[in-house]
């Protein structure tokens, strides 16, 4: 089985906290280990680590993650690094030789991405050529990468669950 991070760059605290927790709830809902936040965002770690401790899972946040070093440090211990980006290759010329690494950094950008990280990345992805949000590629290129099998994670120690239902909302809660 695939480890699978995401890496957050170019987060700003003063207008990317919701978008920026939201990256990470999809990043954990469609099956990433853990995500590295390259800011210092509290108020992003414990919304994320509140989702963690009710709907369950092992989903890890660092924060205040310098980026480079990051991405470094992945290198070195034999990951590769997926940049999600318009201008990118396309996804799926791409998606089955990313899919045969067992370490993968996801890279996704917030405002202008530094220059640098397409020379980083092992792979710069678009999942389309047109302007999208960070989120929505990032929840397509984890589909894709799983091939579905995400979308029927269970999520061990959850207090929470949904329990699907065709006309109303309902959950089970448990606390122990």
């Amino acid at each position: 089985m695939a480890h699978l991070a995401v890496l957050r760059i170019g987060h700003r605290p003063e207008r990317d906290q919701r978008v920026t927790t939201h990256v990470g709830l999809a990043a954990r809902a469609f099956g990433a280990d853990g995500m590295y936040l390259a800011a210092d965002d509290k108020g992003v770690v414990e919304s994320i680590t509140d989702v963690v401790d009710r709907w369950g899972g092992s989903f890890f946040i660092r924060n205040h993650i310098s980026w480079k070093r990051c991405i470094r440090k992945w290198k070195e211990t034999g990951g590769v690094v997926v940049h999600l980006t318009m201008y990118g290759e396309r996804i799926q010329d791409r998606e089955e030789e990313i899919r045969s690494h067992s370490r993968i950094l996801v890279v996704v950008g917030a405002e202008k991405v530094p220059g640098e990280i397409y020379g980083l990345a092992d792979y710069n992805i678009a999942v389309t050529g047109q302007p999208h949000s960070e989120i929505s590629s990032l929840a397509v290129f984890l589909d894709r990468f799983f091939q579905g099998s995400e979308l029927c994670s269970e999520f061990p120690g959850a207090r929470i669950r949904v329990v699907p239902a065709k006309d109303t909302k309902q959950t089970e809660e448990r606390w122990d």
